[in-house]
Parts: structure tokens; sequence; C-alpha cells
């Protein structure tokens, strides 16, 4: 799954529903982390978890991949607790753990039994400030990460081309690097750089605690207070503006790579939540996005893939909760027969029908039917539930717009997606990628699915 579709895929779990807002608990410590508590008594379960202000997005030249490399290193050990022990006490009480790297965050998450959230929390605190980088474990673990993205990006077709898309569309927009770094980055990654990346940004000031499970908000609070209240804060330098600069006409790329299928990804510049003075873009994107590429009755799938026999696949996407302006992007692969010329010029079609001609009442009901029923199924788990909390409070959003979401999305209006629809999905400012199937070598296994970049720790 790339990038892209990971953070659709994290937008469209808010938790709120309608007519049930949830009640979250907001506290700060007086070193600044921010304490996010949710109650949710359906099971003797919590999850607790940890949110950086840091991805690939505040990198700079020479050191892309550092986020994702110090995720791997928080892994391996602090003095109080050597390298593998916060695994294995994590899973002698029962829990699971992992962490997850992004383009604007990092960050770390344990499900337990609510009686052993201070295993969790003593644990993380330990980390946020103790970490002890050894040569000997980070020399292991860049090998880990070079395999890594060996297998997740190099002999992906699809990872590999998008990771080239996102570097031609973006001119200045940091978001033009891929969250697990460039090859030669990786292989030239220190010890020196990964400290001083985590003494910069790894610090409760920089970072929100949440929790959601079966938990009392007050007690929770005072036992974060115990183990992450004694910690020092970092003296966080402040961002610099880094927007991308105006794009004066569209762009193209072809990638030849070995691989079975073709592909096209089409990706217009688009503002996100947090970069809009007018919010109601963003939702009017977001339902754009769901009636081109929302189930079986959505346009792609009822048009291209049944109705024209055209895509073999077809999506839309839209990163709502980003923390610079980002891309809407329409990806897809032609049936046997068809080009990627002819996919591409049934893409437009469908574009120029958002702009041209209001979508029809059953359309837009049926986009924010489906909303609502997400969001029903999906407070089953308060992984996401917590999730939600955390992605928003990052990426410079607050919490709140999470409960202001089905709402969000049932205020919007068939003129409100024509508006957006002109005003962003435009030729001029647009990028086009096509994937050309090359040969693959004798023997090789290679698939046409895309596994992520960087997104996840594997161990």
């Amino acid at each position: 799954m790339s990038l892209s579709r990971i953070a659709l895929w994290f937008a469209a779990i808010p938790i709120a529903v309608h007519g049930a807002e949830t009640k979250v608990h907001e506290f700060r410590l007086d070193n600044g982390l921010k304490v996010l508590i949710q109650e949710d008594h359906r099971a003797p379960v919590a999850v607790s978890q940890v949110w950086y202000k840091v991805g690939s997005s505040y990198e700079y030249g020479g050191i892309t991949g550092v986020s994702h490399m110090l995720e791997h290193m928080m892994f391996k050990g602090t003095k109080k607790h050597p390298a593998g022990e916060f695994s294995r006490i994590i899973a002698a009480n029962g829990g699971s753990e992992n962490a997850f790297t992004g383009q604007d965050y990092t960050a770390y998450f344990q499900t337990l039994e609510r009686s052993r959230l201070p295993v969790s929390f003593e644990l993380e605190a330990d980390r946020m400030r103790n970490l002890q980088l050894s040569p000997t474990e980070f020399s292991k673990e860049q090998q880990v990460v070079i395999e890594e993205r060996r297998m997740r990006t190099d002999d992906q077709p699809h990872a590999k081309m998008e990771e080239h898309f996102q570097a031609v569309a973006f001119t200045n927009s940091p978001y033009q690097n891929p969250v697990i770094g460039w090859p030669d980055d990786i292989a030239g990654l220190t010890v020196a750089d990964l400290n001083a990346w985590y003494g910069l940004w790894y610090a409760p000031n920089n970072a929100t605690l949440v929790v959601v499970g079966d938990v009392d908000p007050k007690a929770t609070f005072e036992l974060a207070k115990r183990h992450f209240g004694p910690l020092k804060t970092s003296q966080l330098p402040p961002l610099k503006a880094r927007a991308e600069v105006e794009q004066f006409g569209q762009r193209r790329m072809t990638a030849k790579i070995p691989a079975k299928l073709p592909y096209l990804v089409l990706g217009y510049k688009v503002p996100a939540l947090k970069t809009l003075a007018d919010p109601s873009e963003a939702y009017a994107l977001e339902v754009a996005a769901g009636i081109l590429d929302g189930g079986n009755s959505a346009r792609f799938s009822s048009r291209l893939i049944r109705g024209q026999q055209l895509a073999a696949s077809a999506s839309a996407g839209y990163d709502l909760y980003s923390r610079m302006s980002t891309l809407f992007t329409l990806e897809g692969t032609p049936v046997e027969g068809k080009s990627l010329a002819e996919l591409e010029a049934a893409f437009y079609r469908e574009v120029a029908q958002l702009r041209d001609e209001p979508v029809t009442a059953d359309e837009l009901a049926r986009v924010k039917a489906q909303v609502m029923a997400s969001k029903i199924y999906q407070r089953d788990s308060i992984f996401y539930q917590a999730m939600q909390l955390g992605l928003a409070e990052t990426v410079g959003l607050s919490w709140k717009v999470v409960d202001e979401y089905v709402d969000r999305i049932g205020q919007v209006t068939p003129e409100q997606i024509q508006q957006v629809a002109r005003k962003y999905l435009t030729e001029d400012h647009s990028t086009v990628a096509h994937l050309d199937p090359q040969p693959l070598p004798e023997g090789a296994q290679v698939s046409d699915e895309s596994t992520g970049n960087g997104g996840h720790h594997v161990r």
C-alpha cells in the first residue's frame, strides 16, 4: 500500500458518529507533554500511543530516512532496559507493540490489559530521553533497513514508481522524499546523525501521549505525570516554511521498470485541511474522492472497471490529515488490450465531469451513508480511535477535528465539489506517471502491488 493510500486509510477512520460525540480528556504536563485520554469500557483493554512531531518531512538532503532509522533503533535499548528487553517485557505482560513512521510523525504503541498500563508508560518514558545508540546495534539495523527498502520499494514496481512520481510532482516540498530514505542516504547515516535527531525531537514538549480504553482519566493522567513528568524538554527549532512553489504546467514521467503490468498515477496539487483558510474545501475534496472511488457504486468501479471494462483497477486518494499541501491522486491499471493513454483519458473525463456537472443527490447520499457506517464500525477498534487523535494532533490540527468529521462531510454540497474540482483539479497543476513494464529477469518474483515505503517497523 502506498503512503498516499495509507494516509487516506487513516483519514477515513475518525472516531465520532453523528449524535454520539466521544469524550476526550486533555491534559498537559509542566514539561509540555500533551496527554489525551478517552474512555472505552467495553473490554478490559487499553491502547497507549506516543506520537512525536517528526517524520520524513522534517528531514533535509543527505539524511533522508533518519526518522525511520531512529524508529528501528528505539527498540535497541537503554541503560535500564538493554536491547530486546522492551518487546520481551511487553510480550511477558500479554501485550503487543509496534511503531510506524510517516511523512509528518513517528508513533509507538502498545495494546495491553488495562492493569498493565504502567508497564507501557515506564518503558516509553525511559526510551523517550534515555536511548543508548550502540554503534554495533546501529550497524546491524542499518543493514536491516537497507534490506527492508529493497523488499518493500526496489522490488515492488508500484512502490518504486510512486517514489519517483513524488520526487517529480514536488519541487521543493519535503514530501518529495521517501519516508524510508534514498539508498545512498540510508547507507551514509551515522550514529552521530541519529543522536542529533533523537536529542532534538524526542522530548516531552514534542510529543503527544494518547490512551484509549478501559481506564479512569484522572488516574491515568496521574500515572502519566509520575512516569513522564520528570523528563527534560528539548530546545525545539522553529519550523521553517517549506511550502511548495507554484507549478506552471503539467509534468510527465515514464518509469521503465521490470513488472508484470502497466500502471498509471495522476496527481493534482491540492491543499490539506491544515493549510486551508476555508476547511470546507478539504471536506469537499474528501467527498470528491469518495464519488470516484467509494465502493462498487462509485464512478470508477461502475464505469471504468465494470461499465467500459477499461480498467482492471482504479482508485482515488486524498490526504485530508496532512501537515502540508498534498496530492489528490488517481491510480489504475488498464485491462489487457487497453493502453495507459486510454486510461489516462478516461481519468480526465471523470475529472472534467466533476468540474462541469454537479454530482447527483443519490451519489452524495451514498458517500455520506458510507462515512456514517464506517464511523459506527470503526468505533469497535480502540486502536484506530487512538490513532485518529494522535494523527490530528501531530500534524498540527486539534483532536477536535476528529469529532467534526461526520458533520463536516454531511454539510458538503454538489456545488462545493464542483468548486474545488475547478479550482484544484487542473492540468497545469498535475503530474502524470506511466509505468512501462519491462521484461522480468529470469526467475524473478516481482509483485505489482506496492507494500508501502517505510511505514511500519517490522521485527
